[in-house]
């Protein structure tokens, strides 16, 4: 396959803005970044592709329906806004559908997805606690089991990327303890642990915690909780919902001058994701969607229907930080968390040539998954390659 030349007027690098720059791609990588004696005619600036590391479905499909179409409908979708890669999440549900879900995730990333990258899946439920439950349902809800967790992590046969529990459970912090030795990413959340426990899961190996103050004991001055312990212990990783309903402006300001680089934007999209206002089903559970905000019939919020590029915009203007390091808690940062930096999160050579294109006005013009462009705007021109 020939090489192909992207010369754009900006790239976003690990050490900053390049300007002028032209890229070669070569097959699915980059294998060359170098500067122009002569100045780009595209108005456009080249970006690392977003990573969504958690979200359970868009446009009427959810990563628990368990079928090809449903995975590939949320791939194509999150490729027109920007992100290249995701996790498939589940929700609390029967025994038989996780597994559904898991096996599809499995035989969709051997056959294949046609926009973002199919990384794996992200267990979220049924290991948690009731007090915090949001939208699972309280019923299928038990403590972690290592024999149950074997036997998903086999029909997973390694596409199990990441488990969420509650860390209370006394069998929690073996289990942590081996899923770490595993490599397996453990999140913690729906949880009402307190401080102490949580650091004790934090130390036994567990990564970090599920949407940052949402299903979790709060902040108090005498009972530091789940949050005090995700706000205050170096190196946990934070997810967050950058949507300003989950969490106010000013709480996820907070949270990124305690976390900093382990601040990590993610969507908890639901299918209701891209669809109009009504009644969607979220695992067992008939919730409601009304004007960009989903809850249950007990009023739990349920998910949300963000996206990963509002919320970059998002993020940047409740943290008054600039546009290009928002982009970076979506993009590099999710990709250290993952441990997939070394092929994806950032342009550099050798990595996958997953990028996006956007217009001066950071609106998105194409996505570009492995070398291949997955989505094009009708701005895109094809002479944007040169």
């Amino acid at each position: 396959m020939a090489s192909k030349q992207i010369h754009a007027k900006q790239v976003l690098t690990p050490i900053g803005w390049l300007e002028n720059a032209i890229i070669t791609i070569e097959k699915d990588r980059i294998t060359n970044i170098e500067l122009s004696d002569k100045p780009s005619v595209n108005e456009i600036k080249v970006l690392p592709a977003l990573i969504d590391t958690h979200i359970h479905g868009v446009m009427g499909a959810d990563t628990m329906d368990a079928t090809h179409t449903a995975l590939d409908t949320m791939s194509r979708f999150l490729a027109q806004r920007g992100v290249g890669a995701f996790l498939a999440t589940t929700v609390t549900e029967s025994h038989e559908k996780i597994e559904a879900a898991l096996i599809q995730v499995k035989n969709s990333i051997k056959q294949g997805v046609s926009g973002a990258t199919l990384l794996g899946s992200y267990l979220e439920g049924p290991f948690f606690t009731a007090t915090h439950k949001g939208a699972h349902p309280q019923e299928l809800l038990h403590a972690p089991n290592q024999l149950l967790i074997e036997k998903w992590l086999k029909l997973a046969e390694g596409t199990l990327k990441c488990i969420a529990l509650a860390p209370e459970y006394p069998e929690s912090i073996a289990i942590i303890k081996w899923l770490s030795s595993q490599k397996i990413r453990v999140m913690l959340g729906h949880t009402d642990a307190d401080y102490s426990t949580t650091k004790a899961a934090l130390l036994a190996g567990a990564s970090g915690v599920v949407h940052c103050y949402n299903g979790m004991s709060g902040l108090q001055h005498r009972n530091p909780g789940v949050v005090g312990a995700a706000l205050s212990i170096d190196n946990c990783q934070a997810e967050i919902i950058v949507d300003g309903h989950h969490v106010h402006p000013a709480a996820v300001a907070i949270a990124h001058k305690c976390c900093g680089k382990n601040l990590l934007l993610i969507t908890d999209a639901m299918r209701a994701t891209g669809m109009s206002n009504g009644d969607y089903q979220l695992g067992k559970l008939v919730v409601h969607m009304q004007d960009n905000v989903v809850r249950t019939d007990e009023g739990s919020l349920a998910g949300s229907v963000l996206t990963l590029d509002r919320a970059v915009n998002n993020f940047a203007k409740f943290t008054d930080i600039c546009f290009e390091q928002a982009w970076l808690h979506a993009s590099y940062y999710p990709a250290k968390a993952l441990g997939i930096d070394e092929d994806l999160g950032s342009i550099s050579i050798n990595k996958l040539a997953n990028l996006v294109l956007l217009n001066k006005r950071n609106e998105l013009v194409a996505t570009i998954v492995n070398g291949k462009v997955v989505y094009k705007s009708k701005e895109y021109d094809d002479h944007y390659f040169c």
